[in-house]
């Protein structure tokens, strides 16, 4: 049993990360699942969708066949997200009603995976009042799921195995990717930022960069399989390359992606700190990197945004805000806001709204703060009631409607690309799919355009989404 250390989860070293490439294997000893299904539930960012692709992958090489029913599923995995206290509580109230599930058939799988694995506290609980969930395993070990499944199995007790190390690079893992046209491509795993009132750094060790050629190589095996976008993913993307490379970063890596002539090249998510002036340039210069950045400014006070360690003023990121605008043509904006941080004032507040007013982003993401165990912040005086911090967010989010609802607008009668993914869930006289700007577009059109690039005429916007037809 590997119980997780957050003290020993947060130690950084000078030791370098190993590439290991033969970790992974599926030995006929493992190929369990005939004629049974699995069941895999994914909570957060696409960080942990990316992970629930690679879990789908290792158990269909067991031999078990997906369901999209869990009271079909002879093994239930929860890939969690520990990142804010909803997304706790709704994993445990999962788990109640598995357990439910579980008095009609004891011989069910149980498994708990992702970030609040790596969680003291809520393995602490898994172990103590949970002793019917079979496996915990942790952010560094998914490739080892065959063998910490047959160990619960063969042995018949709880098996917790949870890695609280700076972390290594994994490589020749499988996917079963879920869309056949937009792939995300790990490019760098952890973070060292360590923003005080993040827990990410904890659960997902240290940064380290993977190889350029095993990028690209990837890039291109997904070129051939027919997948028009990818998302290069990490949890600072703009960072990549500085824990490997003494001169080689974010912006040679999004060149050397473009000139693999794949059709769109997204990324995410970036930290203000470290996207650079040739990065913007870059992405200007070349036609297949979409017109789209994701920016988590978090507050617009410098007093908060020092409390929260973000290393950067609000001037900073609106200068940044505007090299990006000015230089990216038609760029689309969004970003992340965290109200209620402990010691946010009514004027820190208000710093904030005047923010989104300068920038009136295409969309954010808004949060009111959750504080996380272990973290700084957790430790901060925090006078603000629960009632005026919901007032806030309400505040805001109309704010952002309304930018959101202008920005929409403007494209009323545009003629954009959109790359049709698949049949709409609202209405099936639709398809439905996104533009260079990563805006949701319901499409008049035939089955016979998915998977295509397409210019579509914008016939009706909405805060949210778009409707449009195709042209020629």
């Amino acid at each position: 049993m590997l119980l997780p250390n957050m003290k020993e989860a947060r130690k950084r070293t000078n030791v370098k990360p190993e590439f290991l490439y033969n970790e992974y294997n599926v030995n006929q000893n493992m190929k369990i699942g005939k004629n049974k299904k699995y069941f895999i539930k994914t909570y957060g960012c696409q960080m942990n969708e990316h992970d629930s692709e690679m879990l789908c992958a290792i158990l269909e090489e067991m031999l078990f066949t997906k369901t999209d029913v869990m009271e079909e599923a002879d093994i239930i995995l929860l890939n969690t997200c520990a990142i804010r206290e909803n997304a706790h509580n709704k994993v445990f109230g999962m788990l109640g009603r598995i357990k439910h599930l579980r008095e009609t058939k004891p011989n069910i799988i149980i498994g708990l995976c992702g970030c609040m694995a790596q969680e003291e506290i809520v393995v602490a609980d898994i172990n103590k009042k949970y002793k019917w969930v079979d496996i915990v395993f942790g952010t560094h070990n998914i490739h080892r799921l065959p063998n910490i499944l047959l160990e619960a199995i063969n042995k018949k007790q709880q098996e917790i195995e949870v890695l609280s190390n700076e972390g290594n690079v994994i490589e020749n893992l499988p996917y079963k990717r879920e869309n056949k046209y937009k792939a995300w491509v790990n490019i760098m795993y952890g973070c060292d930022k360590f923003c005080t009132y993040c827990i990410v750094p904890y659960t997902r060790g240290k940064q380290r960069s993977r190889k350029k050629e095993d990028i690209i190589a990837e890039v291109k095996q997904l070129i051939n399989s027919g997948v028009k976008e990818i998302t290069l993913l990490g949890q600072n993307v703009n960072a990549y390359g500085k824990d490997l490379y003494d001169n080689y970063g974010m912006e040679d890596l999004l060149y050397d992606v473009s000139q693999t002539n794949i059709d769109r090249i997204r990324f995410v998510t970036s930290h203000p700190w470290d996207f650079t002036g040739k990065m913007i340039d870059v992405i200007a210069e070349n036609k297949n990197i979409m017109p789209f950045i994701h920016l988590p400014v978090q507050s617009g006070s410098d007093r908060i945004l020092k409390l929260m360690g973000r290393r950067y003023t609000k001037e900073e990121y609106i200068t940044l805000f505007n090299k990006i605008k000015s230089k990216i043509d038609n760029v689309s904006i969004t970003t992340d806001i965290i109200v209620g941080f402990p010691g946010e004032t009514r004027e820190d507040f208000e710093e904030t709204l005047n923010l989104v007013n300068e920038c009136k982003y295409d969309l954010a993401y808004t949060f009111v703060y959750s504080p996380r165990e272990n973290t700084p912040a957790a430790k901060l005086p925090d006078k603000t009631t629960e009632y005026e911090k919901k007032n806030r967010l309400a505040e805001l989010n109309l704010l952002i409607n309304k930018y959101a609802l202008e920005n929409n607008k403007k494209m009323l009668d545009q003629i954009v690309p959109v790359l049709i993914e698949g049949i709409s869930e609202k209405d099936n006289n639709m398809l439905t799919g996104y533009t260079d700007t990563n805006k949701l577009v319901n499409v008049k059109a035939t089955e016979d355009n998915i998977g295509k690039i397409v210019n579509v005429k914008i016939t009706d916007v909405k805060t949210w989404s778009l409707n449009g037809e195709i042209v020629s």
